[in-house]
């Protein structure tokens, strides 16, 4: 029997993780492997009222509850929200924190992003792929004898270039556990993020009515990224399923990492090939 495969998402924000690979994790763990979450700062910063060590608090209570609804870990580093910057101290814990876990992929932002701490974490994570297979640095971890696949989590920056997703996947059939994961961290889906987009007074009051707003919101969010990616869909399902899929999350390969060939493919998303069938 095979060893589980193992996914590390490293995220500047608690909730970026789901955001973005919820649908990839709750398919992985569907799977029996091995998920793990990581925040690189607390999250201190994200509301429009409550700030600092008490909003610190509330959203690693969020992330504890979106973590059970998978049943992955969930890490919540303690550097300030906002305030991010890719030092050599952070370098070195994310170069540990890869050491440890030994992971199959790992995902993170792109380097180019509207907010500076997903651009911080990029660049920790990329600075510390080769220096992970030299044993001369963080010596109290053991060095990898060679680096895992690493990719990007999705966006729509142009600038320099756009998003080139490497691989598309179907996460239809897992909606509700992606939806359970945002569902969680109710002071960004219900309170912040639609305060900073101006929609606060759409948001209902019951738990029921808000869950059921926040999943058309993303629908129709995903629906549009589904649409743009359809070619690519239609080569990895085929043509009937992959026309009608409408919920998908996609993924960049990074030059970082090892490469993600069709053997790296198939190995870490064999769910795709067993699609073909």
């Amino acid at each position: 029997m095979s060893e589980p495969l193992r996914l590390l998402v490293i995220c500047a924000h608690p909730d970026d993780a789901e955001y973005k690979a919820g649908g990839l994790a709750a398919i992985y763990r569907a799977l029996g492997d091995v998920v793990r979450f990581v925040s690189v700062t607390n999250g201190d910063a994200g509301h429009q009222k409550i700030s600092g060590p008490e909003l610190a608090l509330r959203r690693r209570e969020e992330s504890a509850a979106a973590a059970a609804t998978l049943g992955l870990q969930y890490d919540v580093w303690d550097h300030p929200d906002g305030r991010l910057f890719p030092t050599l101290a952070l370098r070195e814990q994310v170069i540990r924190l890869i050491r440890e876990d030994r992971p199959d992929l790992v995902l993170t932002h792109r380097p180019n992003d509207y907010h500076p701490d997903h651009r911080a974490t990029s660049q920790l994570v990329q600075d510390a792929a080769y220096l992970l297979t030299v044993p001369a640095i963080c010596r109290e971890v053991p060095h990898l004898p060679r680096d895992p696949v690493i990719g990007y989590l999705s966006d729509e920056f142009t600038r320099p270039y756009s998003f080139d997703p490497s691989v598309v996947i179907d996460i239809g059939p897992v909606w509700s556990q992606k939806m359970a994961m945002l569902d969680a961290h109710a002071s960004q889906f219900y309170e912040w993020l639609p305060f900073n987009s101006g929609c606060l007074l759409e948001v209902p009051t019951t738990a029921e009515k808000r869950l059921e707003w926040l999943s058309a919101r993303m629908i129709a969010k995903t629906e549009e990224l589904a649409e743009r990616w359809r070619e690519r869909l239609v080569a990895t399902y085929g043509r009937e399923r992959g026309q009608g899929v409408m919920l998908a999350e996609a993924f960049e390969a990074s030059e970082y990492g090892a490469p993600l060939d069709q053997a790296a493919t198939d190995r870490l998303f064999p769910f795709l090939e067993a699609a073909r069938r």
